[in-house]
């Protein structure tokens, strides 16, 4: 289905444009068609760019389908006719099939969208979770009540750069280089509270040229004296990060819908990708 280039694209336009092409990278190998009748059904690309779009108009399944029905210009973009458009059943449970690779890929390509300042931030915090049924709490020994969710995230911007997720509840000294090490080229200056005070993560940023500038805990002297050597303007810039999680919860809603861990994963991953386009959209057109 061919565009008007003259016509003025709405934001759902541009996002759905932007979240596809980033889905179609995000996929190894040479995209699939959209569609292909028979046994090749629906391309992966086309399912993540689908979840993409739930996320971003904030629709249970069933709704997005119908929602995407009539508006062909948008089902365009996705290479479809409106006709051609999945089951709603099919968008769920290809969703079950993705592996997570795909959407960590989509998450590092949105963040790419931007350019970076020199002062990146970390910090953790619990994202609620739906109670399952008794008996999948029983069967899986669902017992914890939100997901411990650590995002390292850049400061000038506001952009997820990464996401750890953890149905446990490990100290976050241990979380950090876990996050960080899988990023250390996109971190100049660190940003973190007590929670990261680790002799040792300060150690290995310092040795990978990283300036950790990370709260002391004032056991003694020694912790009382490096808290006083610290920037005050650089380590308050962390305050960057528990402005991301507001904008997450009011933006994406407060609780994880999905009942498996590893789709509540998935789930968190895609709502730091979309905000991250969401954000590269509003400042190209302000």
């Amino acid at each position: 289905m061919k565009r008007d280039d003259s016509v003025v694209q709405s934001k759902i336009a541009r996002f759905t444009e932007r979240v596809v092409s980033l889905a179609q990278k995000a996929v190894a190998g040479e995209p699939d068609p959209a569609f292909q009748p028979g046994e090749g059904g629906y391309a992966d690309w086309v399912i993540v760019a689908l979840h993409g779009l739930r996320e971003y108009l904030d629709h249970p399944y069933r709704r997005l389908m119908d929602v995407l029905f009539e508006m062909p210009r948008i089902v365009g973009i996705l290479d479809l006719e409106p006709s051609e458009l999945p089951d709603f059943s099919t968008v769920c449970a290809r969703y079950q099939r993705l592996k997570m690779p795909i959407w960590r890929i989509l998450l590092r390509l949105s963040a790419e969208l931007h350019d970076t300042g020199e002062i990146q931030a970390i910090d953790a915090t619990g994202m609620d979770r739906i109670s399952a049924s008794q008996h999948y709490a029983k069967r899986t020994n669902y017992t914890f009540r939100a997901v411990k969710t650590t995002v390292l995230i850049d400061c000038e911007t506001g952009v997820i750069l990464d996401i750890h997720c953890s149905m446990k509840q490990p100290h976050d000294s241990q979380i950090g280089w876990q996050l960080l090490k899988r990023n250390i080229d996109k971190v100049s200056i660190l940003t973190a509270d007590k929670g990261y005070d680790w002799w040792l993560l300060r150690q290995k940023l310092r040795a990978e040229g990283v300036k950790p500038v990370i709260k002391h805990r004032e056991f003694g002297w020694n912790g009382v004296a490096g808290n006083v050597l610290i920037d005050d303007t650089t380590y308050h810039q962390r305050s960057n990060v528990e402005s991301t999680f507001f904008a997450l919860r009011r933006k994406y809603g407060e609780i994880v819908r999905a009942r498996t861990w590893f789709g509540q994963f998935r789930e968190l991953v895609l709502k730091c990708a979309v905000r991250n386009i969401e954000l590269a959209l509003d400042r190209s057109n302000p």
